[in-house]
This record gives structure tokens, sequence and C-alpha cells, in this order.
């Protein structure tokens, strides 16, 4: 193997580099599982990248463990496409003595559903689902109360008054989120727009990376975006712009251009789950949390984000996590959707069945609902 690079010197300093202290610092190894330690899978819809959707699922994998240590062994299936593909990773989980069965993406509900049909003895978690049955929980986050803090962000530093957002489909979620980010930047900035370019696809960089300069062309200097990779970030950074980082912290990528980061914290609500399995009190569910419960955090501002805006936007979180505000209450007036519809009415405050249903885009936002 080393004939022809004077084999015995290097292996001589490959040995002495991995025994000397500078390679030899490393976390001590895990504790093996325990024998009847409880086996938790997980399946993921893209690649374990460095930040974004499947990386905060990851994340929260990872903290099971350091939580509970060798009462559970975990496993992961990475890149699975919803439908047909999903199915089959879920059944070959459960056929391989998982007892629990996390699935983390809203195109797993159908599939999830029917491997637990079949598998009574195993629980599952649909994240993003809607659909329970009684060894099948549902939960979810409230994204929209990110984005709303977000938006004031955006609504302070934006020099154009114009912010683009790349979007994946037109679903609820993904309303709830351009809506509630534009809400929360015309509460700081009433001259402000919201311009929405819809993509139909959750993770293709080169498309997103394509129309975060199709915006920024369009003199949006500020960018959100739902999607699942990091392109939109990579793309302002480029370009000297500023965007809001989502999934994660994405100041590696884009360590000039992100002004904050709206993140989900999904490792307490695994760890609390795969802890009820283990001592036996795990019960079928639905769970809508958000900042309150500690799935959604807003922080991890940019170096060019002024304090004083940092710390208008961290007490306007406080105040989501003490109920004092909701980002679907209209206060001062009524709430009109882009075709000049009044969409919330004054004094009223959205009901969680209108969010989940919503369908219309806000005023402010340039862009239709395409189907």
């Amino acid at each position: 193997m080393y004939k022809n690079l004077a084999g015995r010197a290097v292996l001589a300093w490959v040995t002495a580099c991995f025994l000397s202290p500078a390679f030899s610092q490393t976390a001590p190894p895990k504790p093996p599982p325990a024998k009847d330690a409880l086996k938790i899978g997980f399946v993921y819809v893209t690649p374990v990248t460095d930040a974004g959707w499947v990386r905060q699922h990851e994340e929260g994998r990872k903290a099971v463990e350091a939580a509970l240590g060798s009462r559970v062994s975990t496993t992961f299936v990475e890149n699975v496409p919803e439908g047909a593909d999903a199915e089959r990773v879920i059944r070959d989980l459960a056929q391989q003595g998982n007892q629990l069965i996390f699935t983390p993406s809203f195109g797993y509900m159908e599939p999830t559903m029917k491997v637990a049909k079949d598998f009574p003895g195993v629980k599952f978690e649909s994240i993003t689902g809607y659909k329970t049955a009684p060894n099948v929980a549902t939960a979810n986050a409230r994204y929209y109360e990110g984005r709303y803090l977000a938006g004031i962000a955006a609504g302070r530093m934006t020099k154009t008054n114009i912010a683009g957002y790349v979007a994946g489909f037109p679903i609820p979620e993904v309303l709830q989120g351009i809506n509630a980010f534009t809400l929360g930047m015309r509460s700081v900035n009433p001259k402000a727009k919201v311009v929405v370019v819809w993509l139909n696809e959750w993770f293709d960089p080169p498309k997103e990376r394509d129309a975060a300069m199709a915006l920024f062309n369009q003199n949006a200097d500020v960018l959100a975006f739902h999607t699942g990779s990091t392109a939109v970030m990579a793309a302002a950074q480029e370009r000297g712009k500023m965007a809001v980082a989502y999934h994660s912290d994405m100041r590696k990528v884009a360590p000039d251009a992100q002004i904050v980061a709206v993140t989900h914290q999904w490792g307490g609500y695994y760890t609390q789950r795969a802890r009820a399995v283990l001592d036996g009190t795990w019960k079928s569910g639905n769970l809508w949390g958000g900042v309150k419960e500690g799935l959604i955090r807003v922080g991890d501002f940019g170096t060019k984000v002024p304090k004083a805006v940092q710390q208008e936007v961290l007490a306007r979180q406080q105040d989501i996590e003490a109920g004092r505000l909701q980002p679907f209450r209209a206060v001062a007036a009524d709430v009109r959707d882009n075709e000049g519809r009044v969409a919330i009415a004054k004094g009223a405050q959205l009901t969680d069945e209108q969010i989940l249903k919503m369908s219309w885009l806000a005023e402010g936002v340039q862009g239709r609902v395409t189907r």
C-alpha cells in the first residue's frame, strides 16, 4: 500500500500523528446501548446537510441520545422521497425492531398511517402530519410566530422597502409564514412590500438560488424563504444583500448576510416522547407548539443588526411567549388580503382552525396563491 511513498516513513508519520495529543483530543466513545434499549428510527426527506429542515431533526435525534444514553439506540435513513419509497423505508424500520419511528415530512403522513396499521405495537410520530391513530401521534410547530418576528427585523433593516420570499408550495403552512412575515414587517414599516416566487419544490438548491437572484434583481434587499437548503442565504452573501435564515442558524454560509434566524428546536419534544415510550406513558396526541413550548426560537442575529433592533425582536418574542402578541390578531385595524377583502376584522383573532386552513395572502404581498 505504501510502497511508492516510502512506506515505512509514511506509516511512521501517520502513527505518530494519530498518537500525538493534537490528534487524540476526541470525545470518549459512547457506551453501547443496553440489550433492551429502545430502538428509535428517523426518516429524512433530504440528505443530512449542515443546516436546514433535516439538520434540525438530526440535532433532535442527537439530543435524544445525549439525554437518554444507553437506554436508546437510534438510527436514521436520509434522502427518502415522499411516496412509495417512504412507505418502504418506514416499513423496513418497523420490521427491524424499531419501537418508535419519527417521520418528519408532510408527505410521509399517508405512508406512516399505512405502515402503522400493520404494526400496532410500534409507536409513530408524524411530524407536520395531521392524521392520528392509537399508535400514531402528530406534532408541528407554529413557524409563523418566528416569521412574524423575522418580519420585524426585516422591516427595520430594509432600505428599499422590498423583501423577497422564495416559497416551496402554496400550502397553509407556507401561506401562514408569508403572511406573518409581511404583517411583522409592516408593523414597523408600513411601506414594506413582499414579493413571492413559488418553486413547487422543497429542496432544489439551483432553483432556490435562481429565484433569490431574480428577487434581488427586482430591488429586494432582504429575503426570506421556505425551502430546504442554504442556497438563498448563499445568494444573499454573494450579492451583498440580507436574508433571514430558516430552520437553522446559517451564519456559517452567510456570515455577513444573515440578519436573524428562525430555528426549530425538536430535541426537547423528541426526548420527551422517547422517555414516554420507555416509561410506558406514551399516548397518541396532536401538539401544535410554538415559542411558548420551545419549538420555535428567533435569534442568532448578524453583526449588522443594531442592538436596538435585536432588543425589539427579542421583546416581541417574549410577548408571544406570554400570550400578549398573536400574529394573526387585528388590533388597530382590519387585516386585509392582497385583493382588498377583510381577512381579519379589527378586534378579532383567527382561530387555530382558520390558521390551519389559510388560503389567502396579506395586503402588501405581491403574488398569488397558485395551485
